[in-house]
């Protein structure tokens, strides 16, 4: 191969090694980051709703807790006023009104924290199946990638005219050259052979 072909080689490698490395870059890489920083954003939605059932449990608790001890400061305020004990009827009286007050408040902070949750769920699915279509979308991408890639590769080889196919162009002819002279040489001996054979008879017979 002459010096100008392995330049050209060369320079024909560099090509394919740059266009290689910017495939690497290519939209579908910097697709699938964007896909994973949906889905890191998806899975804080999702502790993030563990929380408010959380929250939600202990609101429940507390408003459940909140109006038994108001029903049993009732109760007592009962007694105490039948009995007479007016300074117990007060403090039971007092405990029963904080307690039904802390019981309305958590009523609708439980109501809040219901209707939030029913919107934080809402968006949540509306965040998973958008995420569940960009998947599907990047697969059709990544399969459109994967046909164009291949038609390109394919065609490169096939409508490559690189100093390779020329080498075997050469050595192709350096082989029919070869084997013509094979041949030559052969039918020279043996022509040479013959000759000598015929002309050894011919002083026999003289």
């Amino acid at each position: 191969m002459s010096l100008l072909s392995r330049v050209k080689t060369m320079i024909a490698a560099d090509i394919h090694e740059w266009l290689d490395e910017k495939e690497k870059k290519n939209p579908i890489a910097m697709l699938n980051e964007y896909l994973r920083q949906c889905e890191q954003e998806v899975e804080k939605v999702r502790k993030l709703l563990e929380r408010q059932y959380l929250l939600k449990e202990q609101f429940t608790r507390e408003y459940r807790e909140a109006m038994q001890l108001a029903q049993k400061r009732k109760k007592q305020a009962d007694i105490a006023s039948k009995a007479g004990e007016s300074e117990l009827f007060a403090f039971a009286s007092h405990e029963q009104m904080q307690y039904e007050e802390r019981a309305t408040r958590l009523q609708q902070l439980l109501e809040q924290t219901n209707e939030q949750l029913l919107e934080l769920e809402k968006k949540y699915e509306q965040m998973k199946h958008q995420l569940k279509d960009m998947h599907m979308r990047r697969m059709e991408l990544m399969g459109r990638e994967n046909i164009a890639r291949a038609h390109y590769r394919m065609n490169r080889v096939l409508e490559d005219k690189s100093p390779a196919l020329s080498t075997f162009a050469d050595t192709e002819s350096y082989l029919e050259r070869l084997e013509q002279r094979v041949q030559s040489d052969y039918y020279r001996h043996t022509i040479d052979a013959r000759i000598a054979e015929l002309e050894k008879r011919l002083q026999q017979e003289q």
